[in-house]
């Protein structure tokens, strides 16, 4: 039993025939080579082998649960509920429940900044430590991206994608064309997508309120937010090819990705990645959304280029089709990264632009105000109250990035599972000046938590105040007057945004490497779901008062925490805004 509790201890083995032989294998030939030489009867070596199984057992499981909390447990120093420093058990129940967010809140009231979350995690919600975990001189990917790498692939490799990568060098170097991608000029020629991905959504939605009898349409505005924003990420990473704004998911791709996320659960172990891989039907979602992703980046490979994609930028420009094995390498490789690019890129977005409407729906005096500034900026053209959004003007509309900064401070896309970790052999990492981590340990920084700790964002950190942001001098901790909770005149209180405690889109050198067009097309979006249409809480539309105080916070409590945020149905009334000679 010793040698198989060091064994564990010193390896961590996942692979399925090692795990059988230490747990199956050696404890039942030791067991009957004792009955053997014992010479005990057939039915007293049955129970015999029974009491001795479950003693075994029993001893292992001690002595592994008397470690992790003994003293001589290199995170013994860090306080944490008790179930958490004996097992993972209970952080992958809360994970597929989707609440992992507000558990990791609850221990950081509790416990403090820094937490034990398993036998070998901790949690750190501390401003002071996000550069040694995060930046330049931070750590590398932790474990969970063994976990998710392991099941993506159904073996191990290095990576998988430039996400999952865990070697700082490979990492920068995969990184650098990602960047270029992402730079100024590029994003440019991704404008032209995102201008007729966005009229069609409001085509769409038009539609939907001309075939309502009172001009009001009920939608579910979280679902056709997200099939716009997987259709635009389809166009940028396969040259297109989703039309699920048109054709309502008709193959059930999308279904499929959304599924496949609940599996996000098998990230805290890499030994439920490894059991759950051997399961047909758990991943069967998220294979036919792969497969799909692979259908459309071989279709893209064979299409002439009418626009400078994401996909030309990333592979394309920088292929050399005269190199047939250098030249499929790159394709190979764009056939993962076109996939990640369609659930990081389209999920997260959606997310942003999803939690932006349903909190202005419940503060009708931000809606007003968000709408004000956008009239004032883009006036109507004519008479049809036609407005021209311009891309470069909407960067310096204050109150617009306040709205969608406040709203990525309350539902951050990726709520909890930002992960660093001291790689094994690496002999540790220390943390500021005396917070020492082992290595093998994963470290999170859960902005979910950051974003609402008072010390940083105060006072009402839980609550939508988007004045918050409007400070002047965009200071690192800088204070601002703003009108009370209900956009009131009255006192004005001074708030605290600490922005280097603001961490939607991650920090450092693996930071969201999509953040400038992610920006770029969620104020895109909003601008025009703003001037283009009145939105009305659906149990209310029959009273013809617009957005107002309800929806309470039933949307927000629905989401689920799957690595990234995934949304429940958010219904609402919705009317195309009459032209300006019908608006009286």
């Amino acid at each position: 039993m010793q040698v198989v509790y060091f064994y564990f201890k010193e390896k961590e083995p996942v692979d399925v025939p090692t795990v059988t032989a230490l747990l199956v294998v050696v404890p039942t030939l030791s067991i009957l080579l004792k009955n053997y030489l014992n010479l005990v009867s057939p039915v007293y070596g049955v129970t015999s082998c029974m009491l001795s199984f479950f003693a075994f057992y029993a001893l292992l499981l001690s002595c592994m649960m008397a470690y992790r909390l003994s003293p001589l447990h290199p995170l013994s120093r860090y306080p944490g509920p008790l179930l958490c420093k004996i097992s993972k058990l209970w952080i992958i129940y809360l994970a597929y429940r989707g609440k992992l967010h507000l558990y990791y809140k609850s221990l950081h009231d509790a416990y403090g900044p820094i937490v034990r979350i398993g036998p070998n995690d901790l949690s750190i919600n501390e401003k002071k430590l996000i550069p040694f975990i995060l930046g330049t001189r931070g750590m590398p990917k932790g474990p969970i991206w063994d976990a998710r790498r392991n099941r993506q692939l159904g073996k191990d490799r290095e990576y998988h994608a430039v996400i999952d990568v865990r070697d700082l060098k490979v990492h920068a170097q995969l990184r650098r064309r990602w960047n270029e991608a992402f730079s100024s000029d590029p994003l440019k020629d991704y404008q032209e997508t995102l201008t007729k991905r966005t009229q069609e959504l409001c085509e769409h939605l038009e539609g939907q309120c001309k075939n309502a009898a009172s001009g009001v349409a009920v939608v579910d505005l979280a679902k056709w937010i997200s099939f716009f924003a997987f259709d635009f990420m389809g166009d940028m990473a396969f040259g297109g090819g989703f039309e699920l704004m048109r054709d309502q998911d008709a193959q059930g791709i999308w279904e499929g990705m959304e599924k496949g996320l609940t599996q996000s659960i098998i990230q805290h172990a890499l030994w439920v990645a490894v059991m759950f891989q051997s399961i047909p039907f758990f991943s069967s979602g998220m294979r036919k959304f792969a497969r799909f992703a692979m259908d459309q980046a071989k279709r893209r490979t064979e299409t002439p280029v009418k626009t400078k994609d994401l996909f030309y930028h990333l592979y394309e420009s920088r292929g050399d089709p005269t190199n047939p094995s250098s030249y499929e390498a790159q394709l190979s490789e764009a056939v993962t990264d076109s996939t990640l690019i369609i659930i990081a890129g389209s999920d997260t977005s959606a997310s942003v632009m999803s939690s932006v409407m349903s909190l202005l729906l419940r503060h009708p005096h931000a809606h007003r105000r968000l709408a004000e500034e956008l009239e004032e900026a883009f006036p109507a053209i004519d008479c049809d109250d036609r407005r021209i959004i311009e891309v470069e003007k909407l960067q310096n509309l204050h109150y617009l990035n306040a709205v969608i900064n406040e709203a990525m401070r309350l539902l951050p896309p990726v709520p909890s599972s930002i992960q660093r970790g001291p790689p094994k052999g690496s002999g540790g990492k220390v943390l500021g000046d005396d917070i020492f981590i082992p290595e093998g340990t994963g470290v999170i920084v859960p902005p979910y938590c950051l974003h609402r700790d008072p010390r940083y964002f105060s006072p009402y950190p839980d609550s939508f105040i988007p004045d918050r942001w409007l400070a002047p001098n965009a200071s690192p901790a800088s204070t601002s007057s703003a009108p009370d909770l209900k956009g009131e005149v009255g006192p004005q209180p001074i708030f605290k945004t600490d922005r280097e405690a603001f961490i939607p889109f991650s920090y450092g050198p693996a930071n969201c490497a999509g953040k400038p067009l992610a920006l770029l097309e969620v104020r895109y979006v909003i601008a025009h779901l703003v001037t283009r249409f009145d939105f009305f809480q659906s149990s209310q539309e029959s009273e013809g008062s617009k957005v107002g105080e309800g929806h309470g916070t039933q949307w927000e409590d629905e989401m689920e925490d799957r690595f990234v945020f995934t949304k429940g149905p958010l219904r609402v009334g919705v009317r195309a805004k009459p032209p300006t000679s019908q608006s009286g």
